[in-house]
């Protein structure tokens, strides 16, 4: 199913590249040889071949890497239009960046716009189409998955009413089966009755067009159900076993965040719940992104690390570097690398000021830290510039660019329950609360609230929007 539905994306991104190749096309006809004088003509010192070639490539990739979903079988929704239009105007804002970047000039503004214009059309139009010739086709009967139920208790009545609610489904419940006969002709759900009994199956399936069985009753309430689900095979029809997995009543309260799905644990089926997303393709580049960062970083840095280096040894005595030992992801133990701010045995005098401390929950802050090397302490902080040697534990993978910010165990260790599920992310040098304008100013469950509401709506590109918005906070010099 998964698959078959990646195979669907991937020909709706096809699609929607044809169509707005064609705007392309038609914009350019339009403007070189329908519109008159001084709005039409097309100079001849651009290249629209090369145009058109990364208009393909920036659709392709930007709407892949968007999520974009604007499916063609579906009803075109309000929240739909805005998610569109918003993916197509980054789709320009990206073209437009590269025309500037590879230095293509004289393409008209006005093509540009009625390119957009005519891509929005095409796309919506497309979509419009599509739609209306599945919702004729499917009131006349195509496309309908005719199914038939084996048993008739909860699971049975929560799979009707599921198909019940939706207003738009190509799914046809035939009716039930169960064991008993005294059962037969009862209603199970809103007017899905027991049409028989297991020893009516053969007759059903010869005499009526049946698309896929649901069998919701236990395997072995079922006499002989080898030989059952052999029989029905042998008419090449989907069998769908739906075991009642006692977890339903917790499933109808789960957060919005909780992935519920049926995987394999090695070679066995197993039901999984998670409060983590299940991303690993994203989470390949997340990685690959972070080390990519983290050596260029360290590169350009590397003036700054020998300039610190010096002014430390000129103005305090001790290592250039701090560690702490920290939680990583799942409470992992590493030691946090940081250019050290505070005068040596600075953490063996945390129990005489902790009557100074101005931070609520666990954690331990001081506005005016008597600890802090005068000077040049106070702007290694002021700006991030102390953080800089956690890009070594982005390469060594306890860390990365982006993520909450890694707690010490003794923090950990006073956490609430709810509190703890933000370690299920690998911990960041930077994170969503840093880049508020006021983050010293946070408490610590707004902190807690806005690290889980990252983990729960994590995408690659919320990752890059923090990394950008980090810029100017160091800059602006945010940190304390």
């Amino acid at each position: 199913m998964n698959t078959s539905r990646g195979i669907a994306r991937r020909i709706e991104l096809a699609v929607d590249v044809l169509l707005t190749a064609l705007a392309f096309g038609c914009a350019y006809f339009i403007k070189g040889y329908l519109l008159a004088e001084p709005l039409g003509g097309l100079t001849s010192d651009s290249n629209y071949a090369l145009v058109l070639l990364m208009i393909t490539i920036i659709w392709y990739v930007t709407l892949d890497f968007l999520q974009f979903r604007f499916i063609y079988s579906s009803r075109i929704s309000a929240h739909q239009n805005i998610h569109f239009f918003k993916s197509i105007a980054i789709c320009m804002v990206m073209l437009i960046l590269c025309l500037y970047i590879f230095k293509i000039r004289y393409i008209s503004r006005l093509l540009l716009l009625m390119f957009f214009s005519l891509d929005i059309a095409f796309l919506i139009l497309a979509r419009w189409m599509a739609y209306r010739f599945i919702f004729e086709k499917r009131s006349h009967g195509y496309f309908h998955r005719y199914v038939l139920i084996l048993g008739s208790r909860t699971t049975a009545r929560e799979l009707i009413r599921m198909v019940k609610a939706q207003s738009e489904t190509e799914i046809k419940i035939f009716g039930c089966i169960d064991i008993s006969r005294d059962d037969v002709g009862k209603t199970v759900w809103n007017g899905i009755n027991i049409i028989g009994t297991l020893d009516d199956l053969r007759d059903i399936l010869l005499s009526q067009v049946i698309d896929e069985v649901l069998i919701t009753m236990p395997l072995n309430e079922i006499h002989n159900s080898e030989w059952y689900l052999s029989f029905i095979q042998t008419f090449g029809i989907t069998i769908r076993i739906i075991p009642y997995w006692y977890v339903r009543k917790f499933l109808s309260i789960k957060p919005d965040s909780q992935e519920f799905k049926v995987d394999q644990f090695l070679s066995e089926p197993a039901l999984t719940l998670s409060t983590v997303q299940d991303r690993q393709d994203d989470l390949v580049i997340k990685f690959m992104m972070d080390y990519i960062i983290a050596v260029f970083a360290l590169i350009v840095t590397f003036p700054i690390f020998l300039l610190v280096t010096i002014f430390l040894k000129l103005v305090s005595p001790g290592p250039v570097f701090y560690t702490q030992t920290r939680s990583g992801q799942y409470g992992r133990k590493f030691s946090l690398i940081k250019f050290r701010t505070m005068i040596p045995g600075a953490d063996d005098q945390i129990d005489r000021l902790l009557s100074m401390n101005e931070a609520d929950g666990p954690v331990f802050k001081i506005r005016n830290d008597p600890r802090i090397i005068p000077y040049i302490g106070t702007f290694l902080r002021k700006f991030g510039i102390d953080e800089l040697p956690q890009f070594i534990n982005v390469l060594r993978g306890e860390m990365s660019v982006v993520g909450p910010r890694p707690p010490i165990p003794v923090e950990v260790e006073q956490y609430e329950l709810w509190q703890r599920r933000r370690l299920s992310m690998k911990p960041g040098i930077t994170c969503i609360w840093q880049i508020q304008p006021n983050r010293n100013e946070l408490s610590f469950n707004q902190w807690m609230d806005m690290d889980l509401k990252y983990i729960d709506n994590w995408t690659l590109w919320l990752d890059i929007v923090i990394i950008i918005k980090t810029i100017p906070a160091i800059i602006l010099g945010h940190g304390r």
